[in-house]
């Protein structure tokens, strides 16, 4: 092979390596294409609203632990909500919902209502209650330590003519429970000074009740005198075990944890219409014993049980306290003649 043929294969060598080494660096270079993502768009932080910190239904009375201000996006603020800066959480307190809230669900001006405006009262009433106001005193309603949204129970106390000795009998019993304050006076809500509630009289007291226990209200008022138990917030938990128990508040198995909380909430705000607590003077004093009725006529039956007086079986004796005898494992309840 001569030396020209040489050279041009030698440069046809060169080329090629050249020209791949070329094609390698430029496909190694070239980056695969990739998506660029679009930027979310962030919801602009706006003012911070009223919510409601719990599900509040109708006839609720708005308390300080009831609402709370929360950031909320500025595109979605309505001009019926309360914003921060421009109400005072202070003047809300005592007003009512009108409509229902969800918990988390901003508060608008529509959904309260206010003491004094139309409609306050009838709207702080739950479906199917009357509200019904008595007169009360230092003594009857607990010193003034009632507020609204309390729970009290109904003691009548009452003297009957006809007791022992020509006297009359002295007796006190618990005819209603477990009803809720809507107002003192004239005034739905507590008044707060520097932090801590200020305890003031009042002459009046405005109760929520059934359409029946507001007869037998409107009756007690006619018999004697009405006061007022406070009630403690454990008594209605209490109260709540005991009637699931006996099958009186009926939990359904495939109920949903909302459905439950609802059932449970309307058992433990229900009034207790029973008249099962009662006291007389006797049991109070001794010296009152003579104030128990006197022993039945001989025209009336003696009733089951009653001991008779030697010589005339129509004739009851005076009952005295009772003791129980225990023989194994019977257990006999005796009465002691007086």
């Amino acid at each position: 092979m001569d030396r020209k043929k040489l050279a041009l294969l030698v440069g046809a060598l060169v080329i090629a390596i050249g020209t791949a080494l070329a094609a390698r660096s430029m496909f190694a270079g070239a980056a695969a294409p990739v998506a660029a993502a679009a930027p979310m768009m962030q919801p602009q932080k706006g003012p911070k609203v009223l919510v409601a910190q719990r599900a509040l239904p109708v006839g609720t009375i708005i308390t300080a632990d009831a609402m709370s201000f929360q950031q909320w996006p500025k595109e979605m603020v309505d001009n019926a909500y309360f914003l921060q800066g421009d109400v005072e959480m202070d003047k809300l307190l005592g007003t009512v919902v009108r409509h229902p809230i969800m918990a988390g669900e901003p508060v608008t001006r529509g959904a309260l209502v206010s003491p004094g405006d139309r409609g306050f009262l009838a709207a702080a009433l739950a479906p199917g209650m009357r509200a019904v106001t008595i007169p009360v005193s230092d003594k009857t309603a607990v010193a003034g330590f009632i507020f609204p949204g309390d729970r009290v129970d109904l003691v009548l106390t009452q003297t009957v003519e006809g007791g022992g000795d020509g006297g009359a009998l002295r007796a006190s019993e618990t005819f209603l429970a477990n009803l809720r304050v809507l107002a003192t006076d004239q005034s739905t809500a507590s008044e707060v000074v520097d932090g801590k509630t200020v305890v003031r009289e009042f002459s009046t007291v405005t109760l929520e009740v059934t359409p029946k226990i507001a007869e037998k209200v409107a009756v007690a008022q006619t018999i004697g005198t009405i006061s007022l138990s406070l009630r403690s917030i454990a008594d209605n938990a209490g109260d709540l075990e005991r009637a699931i128990v006996s099958g009186a508040v009926d939990l359904p198995a495939g109920a949903s944890r909302a459905e439950e909380e609802k059932i449970i909430r309307t058992a433990m705000n229900r009034p207790q219409d029973r008249t099962g607590s009662y006291v007389t003077g006797a049991d109070v004093s001794r010296y009152q014993r003579s104030s128990l009725p006197p022993p039945q006529s001989s025209s009336s039956p003696a009733p089951s049980g009653a001991p008779t007086a030697p010589g005339n079986p129509a004739a009851t004796v005076p009952l005295g306290p009772s003791v129980k005898i225990s023989r194994g494992n019977a257990v006999e309840t005796v009465t002691v003649k007086k």
